[in-house]
């Protein structure tokens, strides 16, 4: 087993702290939760959608999708972003996840969120898997719907970047971005955090992406906001690292820090125009990051 810097030496108080991002901003992360869903419920109202489309046999396998007018138009497919929610793998839904759909049909690209069982009724590893499927049905249909196949641009944030990041080399993504996630799991045991997830040494190894070689990452993007813990940050550096050395031939990878954004505002701007994340990601959808950081 390959030994890495791992929270898990750190007292149990400070992990306690680190491993909460809520530390950063006097505990209270309700009101960012309702803002995702009161710029999602205006999505809905706003943009042309397909609602609960299974890709999955449980209630829980479901995704919204949404298209750009043109997407509807014979032979005219478009990129598509497909987002995968937080919340420590045991909170929020697609239903409050879609608030970066108007800035993405605005500019003419498809968007996608996806539900998947969440923790206590679900292990990570089940997850991952649901993930993984609900990439390959959206690869399948995706002449169905009007968007790209081979376009496919997956974005998560915290937990959610956690299974973007496993689901990097699906058939037709061709772009990641990894935002303030959590790529090592093992610091988890022993928080309140893994009182739902009961992780232990051997199941966090398994689903802990900084463990795992890959053979050929996609585009990157890997961010963070400025007003997170030191946890957070350097799990984002060191798997940024990782997959430096794991990339296909002519990948590239940009990472950074975002000002004044904290682990729960930072991803509203996740399609947004001119903001260094919309801007990379739009990015990631037309083909490529510039140059690599």
């Amino acid at each position: 087993m390959t030994l890495l810097v791992t929270g898990a030496a750190l007292p149990d108080d400070v992990r306690e702290r680190e491993y909460s991002p809520s530390s950063c901003i006097s505990g209270n992360y309700q009101p960012f939760v309702e803002a995702y869903a009161t710029q999602s419920a205006v999505a809905y109202q706003q943009c042309e959608h397909k609602k609960n489309l299974a890709y999955g046999p449980l209630p829980s396998n479901t995704l919204d999708l949404f298209l750009p007018t043109k997407a509807s138009l014979k032979g005219n497919s478009v990129p598509l972003l497909v987002f995968i929610h937080g919340g420590y793998w045991q909170e929020l839904s697609k239903e409050a996840s879609v608030f970066a759909a108007a800035d993405c049909v605005e500019q003419g690209f498809a968007f996608c969120a996806i539900d998947y069982t969440l923790a206590p009724q679900a292990t990570i590893q089940t997850m991952i898997q649901e993930c993984k499927a609900a990439l390959a049905w959206l690869h399948k249909n995706a002449a169905q719907y009007g968007f790209d196949a081979n376009q496919i641009v997956v974005a998560g944030s915290s937990a959610g970047a956690h299974l973007a990041s496993l689901c990097a080399e699906c058939a037709g993504v061709k772009g990641v971005a990894l935002v303030s996630g959590i790529y090592e799991l093992e610091s988890l045991i022993g928080t309140t955090v893994n009182a739902a997830l009961q992780l232990t040494p051997t199941t966090a190894h398994a689903a802990s992406p900084q463990r795992m070689a890959f053979t050929r990452y996609p585009n990157t993007v890997v961010c963070w906001g400025e007003i997170e813990t030191s946890e957070f940050k350097r799990q984002s550096h060191e798997f940024a690292t990782k997959i430096a050395g794991e990339a296909r031939s002519g990948a590239t990878l940009e990472l950074f820090e975002i000002a004044q954004r904290n682990h729960f505002d930072v991803i509203i701007d996740l399609a947004r125009p001119n903001t260094p994340l919309g801007e990379s990601v739009k990015r990631l959808l037309l083909g490529g990051i510039s140059q690599a950081t």
